[in-house]
């Protein structure tokens, strides 16, 4: 892994030059103290880049040494200022869906816990994942389903299946 260095070419790509009103919001954030400390981080970083005529216009090393963050988080939140503004560069990035959909609904996992909890078949002590995973098939309750899916379901809900 190599360590990012600040580059004065890269930097001037993304100058951050806040408006009046975005500096007035960004001060009084940090200020009122009352977001989450990314979030006031992050104005911070903006306030420290300001290269307008009252900002104080530091370079990216400044701000990392002053705020105890990395020379890359300091460019990126420059870059994203730049290219998406100014409430993408204070919140996180929204998480995405799954990628795949889940296996167990609500209904679907109310009949394995109460098929767990139920006694075992015949010539059995007690469940095993695999005939679980057989039974929810069985039961219609999903078209196929993994033992290792069975084991998360049930770990998620303190189920013990024997």
């Amino acid at each position: 892994m190599t360590a990012f260095k600040e580059d004065e070419a890269v930097r001037k790509i993304f100058v951050v030059r806040l408006s009046q009103e975005e500096r007035e919001q960004l001060v009084a954030l940090v200020k009122a103290g009352k977001a989450s400390a990314l979030k006031l981080v992050r104005a911070r970083i903006l306030l420290k880049a300001d290269q307008q005529g009252r900002g104080p216009a530091w370079t990216d090393a400044e701000i990392a040494d002053a705020l105890e963050v990395s020379l890359k988080t300091v460019f990126n939140i420059r870059r994203k200022w730049v290219e998406h503004g100014l409430e993408s560069a204070l919140e996180r990035k929204p998480q995405g869906a799954p990628l795949k959909p889940r296996k167990l609904d609500g209904k679907a996992e109310a009949k394995l816990v109460a098929t767990c909890c139920g006694p075992p078949p015949k010539g059995r002590a007690k469940w095993t994942l695999r005939l679980l995973a057989a039974k929810l098939v069985e039961l219609e309750a999903v078209d196929s389903i993994s033992p290792e899916t069975v084991r998360q379901a049930l770990k998620k809900t303190r189920s013990n299946p024997g």
